[in-house]
């Protein structure tokens, strides 16, 4: 229900489309749904850039990622402009100067109060990746995390006071969905037994295994579709080019699986992952870092209910717990094979999984989810003008 009399002026530092990474669409996602809410005044965006970008509302202020003088200039124009509120996204990519150091600057000038959501929390952190997040942590009100399994990190590397640190899982949208059934058919894929992997691509994704894998599981199951969602990830585009994607189509001939593996090479929109989730059987990710400790993807694949083979990344293992899913080594083809063929050859246990996933998927529907950081920075609001101080 909408209020009249909004309060609490929030802003959000992070990147936000039409700049293409995972972080920017959470930032849109977030955003979108507190202002939905309608009980904080409309949320503005900070959007951190790496280039020309031509924003829309609610971008208030653009922070260029490589220039360090301009991370005091934004945060002088933060304490001028009445905000009672910065969040800040932080991945060490996304803001300049050695693993993000220039960050330290805007905070060290920064006069309101400030929570930290962290993308990434490394267990052997570089020592400044480590000084740049407990940082962070000494600075913040609060650190959010959307895993359970990183808040030991963050108190034992991180030396961030428990009380400080909040979980709130990573959000998805909401959509009815026409059944998987219909939406094969929709795309010309009726009668094929579907296993996706979506978000831009980059080698640590494994991939090459996902397509190994596929090749061995097509030997038996010749109604097995392998489809591989994404474009190139910017950065690596800039630097390689598509000599990781060339690579893969090269894989794709030399095994003589092109009619078992489909990319689909495009920033794809919202509707489109949900849609193409919707309609797989098996959603995959082969990831090669172990450490990762949320991934996007996988948090919009146990909210739509799909069974998952993961590698067992730290995120993957937390959410496929208490049979949510099936867990493969790492850079290992056959173990992947193994998982695929007990999800197409056992389709009780695949029904269960898919029920299993479901719960906790729905408690992670981005209204859910915007009401608790809602709660959280109305709390920090609150807190922050009875102590009569900004920080």
């Amino acid at each position: 229900m909408v209020v009249r009399n909004r309060i609490g002026k929030v802003a959000f530092l992070s990147t936000y489309p039409p700049r293409e990474c995972g972080l920017a669409t959470f930032t849109q996602d977030l955003v979108s749904e507190i202002d939905r809410a309608g009980l904080l005044h409309r949320p503005q965006v900070i959007a951190v850039s790496d280039t020309r970008y031509n924003y829309d509302e609610p971008v208030v202020m653009e922070l260029q990622q490589h220039e360090r003088n301009n991370y005091r200039d934004i945060a002088r124009e933060i304490n001028r402009s009445g905000l009672e509120l910065l969040v800040i996204q932080h991945e060490y990519g996304i803001f300049g100067g050695e693993c993000g150091e220039y960050l330290l600057d805007l905070i060290d000038a920064l006069q309101v109060p400030l929570i930290t959501t962290v993308h990434t929390v490394l267990p052997n952190p570089l020592p400044k990746q480590r000084e740049i997040l407990k940082t962070l942590g000494a600075r913040s009100q609060k650190i959010v995390t959307m895993a359970r399994n990183t808040v030991d990190l963050l108190k034992k590397v991180y030396e961030i006071q428990p009380d400080k640190i909040e979980v709130i899982h990573h959000g998805v949208p909401f959509r009815v969905m026409e059944s998987r059934e219909k939406l094969k058919e929709k795309y010309g894929m009726q009668g094929r037994q579907v296993i996706s992997t979506f978000g831009l691509i980059s080698p640590g994704k494994g991939l090459e295994y996902g397509i190994e894998a596929v090749a061995r599981v097509a030997r038996e199951h010749k109604d097995v579709l392998y489809l591989i969602l994404g474009q190139t990830h910017p950065c690596v585009k800039r630097e390689y080019g598509e000599a990781y994607r060339e690579r893969l189509l090269d894989l794709v001939e030399r095994l003589g699986v092109r009619d078992h593996v489909q990319f689909v090479n495009k920033y794809l929109t919202k509707e489109e992952i949900i849609q193409y989730l919707q309609l797989s059987d098996i959603y995959m990710t082969p990831y090669l870092g172990k450490d990762q400790a949320v991934s996007g993807t996988l948090a919009y694949a146990v909210g739509y209910g799909r069974v998952i083979i993961a590698t067992p990344y730290s995120y993957a293992r937390e959410m496929l717990a208490d049979g949510r899913g099936l867990l493969a080594e790492f850079a290992d083809a056959d173990s992947l094979a193994k998982c695929i063929k007990f999800v197409l050859e056992n389709p009780d246990k695949k029904k269960e999984m898919e029920q299993k996933t479901l719960s906790i998927g729905k408690t992670m529907m981005w209204g859910n989810i915007a009401n608790q950081y809602t709660r959280l920075f109305l709390n920090i609001i609150e807190k922050s003008q009875k102590a009569g101080v900004a920080v």
